[in-house]
C-alpha cells in the first residue's frame, strides 16, 4: 500500500489535503501521472495545511447558502451551444468547463469545474442531467441542455 497526498478531490477516494493509503499500482499508474496526488513524505506533510487553507477558500461557506445555490441551480437549466452534424451527433464531445462556463453565463454563481460529473460524455444534442457537489453534504442535479450551432 502506497501513502499519498491528494492534491485534488478523487470521487470515492478523498478531497484535496487527505492522506491517504491505495494500492501501489492505482497510485503510480493513475493517480501521480495526472497530478491528482503526491508521494507521502514529511517535507511534504507541511503543505498539505496549505492545500487545506486554500480549499477552504474555494468551497461554500455554510450548508443554507449550498442549499440555495443547489435549489437556483436546479430551478433553471442551462444551454450549451456546440457544433454538430446534421444528425445531431457532436464534433468532439461538451466538457465540465463548458458546462462551468454555462452556469456562470445562465446567473448562477460560479462553479469549478472540477465539482461537476458527468456520467457519460455528452456527444449529441439533447437534454441530459449532471451533477454538481457544492458542499461535503449537497449536490444539485442540474439540467443541460445541449443545442446545435
Amino acid at each position: 500500500m502506497a501513502k499519498i497526498i491528494l492534491t485534488h478531490e478523487v470521487t470515492g477516494l478523498g478531497a484535496p489535503g487527505d492522506i491517504v493509503e491505495v494500492k501501489d499500482g492505482y497510485a503510480r499508474n493513475y493517480l501521480i501521472p495526472r497530478s491528482l496526488a503526491t508521494p507521502w513524505t514529511k517535507g511534504a506533510e507541511k503543505d498539505v495545511s496549505a492545500i487545506r487553507r486554500a480549499r477552504k477558500a474555494r468551497e461554500i461557506a455554510t450548508l443554507d447558502d449550498a442549499k440555495a445555490i443547489r435549489d437556483s441551480l436546479q430551478a433553471n437549466p442551462v444551454t450549451v451551444s456546440a457544433k454538430s452534424g446534421e444528425s445531431g451527433r457532436l464534433f468532439g464531445a461538451v466538457t465540465t468547463a463548458e458546462i462551468a462556463a454555462a452556469i456562470k453565463a445562465a446567473g448562477a454563481p460560479a462553479v469549478d469545474k472540477r465539482k461537476i460529473e458527468v456520467a457519460q460524455a455528452i456527444k449529441s444534442t439533447g437534454d441530459y442531467t449532471v451533477q454538481v457537489r457544492l458542499h461535503p453534504e449537497v449536490s444539485a442535479k442540474v439540467t443541460v441542455k445541449v443545442v446545435a450551432v
